[in-house]
């Protein structure tokens, strides 16, 4: 599904109740303010602990932010499940990786608009994160993530997608 070169990937333009309506290049999606999809993957390790990531400088959004989801666009054509695994196993580096679907939301800005899918996966063996997507990572305690939170600059889409997981898990 990805290109060479990021901004010339094919999505999928979707309406307010994520229905399809054309396709174009991500670069036109950023630029034009397009409404598209992404997946978000909570990844948890065999201890409970969260996996954790500083995203590389050459992202085209939020680059060198922090986020608590692997994940990203959904290709044209490709299913919100679909892309759950084929970002969970590039960024892990790990293959067999099986998410789970929680819930659903419309993430807007004034630059951006996206339906997020968010889906809770656990992995327990070794992973080896992709060096293009991910500049360091750690698997955090959720007090851990919490104190982190305060501390660190995460993404806007990521920090709206925890809010609304610990909301589902009561804990909001």
């Amino acid at each position: 599904m990805t290109t060479a070169d990021p901004s010339l990937e094919i999505l999928d333009i979707v309406d307010e109740q994520d229905r399809v309506t054309g396709t174009a290049t991500r670069g036109e999606v950023y630029d034009r303010r397009l409404t598209h999809r992404c997946v978000f993957v909570l990844c948890r390790d065999a201890e409970d602990r969260i996996f954790v990531h500083r995203r590389t400088a050459t992202k085209l959004f939020s680059p060198l932010k922090y986020d608590l989801f692997v994940g990203g666009v959904v290709g044209a054509g490709e299913s919100y499940a679909e892309a759950a695994v084929r970002e969970a196993e590039e960024e892990l580096g790990v293959s067999g990786i099986r998410p789970r679907q929680l819930f659903k939301f419309l993430f807007e800005t004034p630059d951006h608009s996206w339906w997020c899918d968010v889906h809770e996966a656990r992995w327990t063996g070794p992973v080896d994160p992709q060096v293009e997507e991910v500049d360091w990572h750690a698997f955090l305690t959720e007090e851990e993530v919490e104190r982190r939170l305060a501390e660190w600059p995460f993404v806007e889409d990521g920090l709206e997608a925890w809010r609304r997981y610990r909301e589902l898990r009561g804990r909001g």
